[in-house]
């Protein structure tokens, strides 16, 4: 039979224990956990299979390849995530502060969108782009976003045609989404990343990308979108919306 739920945590072990919850996000249930003598943090939710393949094999990639990121523990049969539950490295460090700091992480993600060129699409997932034509896309449904807000979403994600693509982390801005110290800059929580225009990484705080005043509201202006769609209807996707310009 298959276990599914926090029993999973068997699959590493029948000494492993969760110590306490971790705060950030809505869409999963993540506490560190004891694993032997070891410190690391797992993440129980809804994703598929398929889902979850293409995170932590994403993950393995760039660590490979010298991006920071938090690397999936393997069970102790060899597979990167069982029932839902998946077991990654803890990374120790400090959220970025200072416009130094976002400069740093402007550079990680630009490493991020060099590295993964050409990655297939998350399963499931649409990009903004993909959005011009289709409706839903895993949490976006723009079905139940009002009409008008749609319109305005799309414009915003026109601007994008033509632009380059590669993985993005989907949830930069987020400083609780970093761990910095003074020789690296760690990406955290992967649960939003996908295949897209990598200009939606890029409105960082202090305009961090250096990016020039048109392409700064491009970005800008996309970012909100997507947010107000994967957000709907709450009242941050309300406020997201609010700042996309009216068509």
């Amino acid at each position: 039979m298959t276990v599914t739920g926090w029993e999973a945590l068997r699959h590493w072990g029948e000494g492993v224990a969760r110590i306490e919850p971790l705060t950030g996000g809505v869409a999963n249930d993540v506490w560190t956990v004891r694993l032997g003598e070891q410190i690391a943090v797992a993440r129980l939710g809804s994703r598929s299979a398929a889902d979850l393949a293409w995170e932590t094999e994403l993950l393995i990639y760039l660590d490979h390849k010298g991006l920071v990121v938090p690397v999936p523990i393997p069970t102790l049969e060899g597979r990167l995530f069982a029932g839902g539950l998946v077991v990654m490295k803890y990374l120790e460090g400090k959220p970025p502060e200072t416009k130094a700091d976002w400069c740093r992480v402007a550079d990680t993600l630009r490493q991020l969108h060099q590295l993964t060129q050409g990655w297939p699409q998350r399963p499931g997932w649409r990009s903004s782009t993909d959005l011009l034509k289709e409706d839903t896309g895993t949490k976006i449904n723009l079905g139940k976003m009002p009409a008008e807000g749609v319109a305005r979403c799309r414009a915003a994600w026109t601007r994008l045609l033509g632009l380059p693509t590669g993985v993005v982390h989907g949830n930069p801005t987020n400083p609780a989404n970093i761990r910095m110290t003074q020789d690296r800059v760690a990406l955290l929580d992967w649960d939003e990343s996908h295949v897209d225009v990598t200009a939606l990484d890029l409105a960082l705080p202090h305009n961090a990308a250096d990016l020039d005043e048109g392409a700064l509201e491009i970005a800008t202006q996309a970012s909100a979108a997507w947010e107000a769609a994967v957000c709907w209807d709450d009242d941050y996707a309300i406020r997201r919306l609010g700042e996309v310009k009216a068509v």
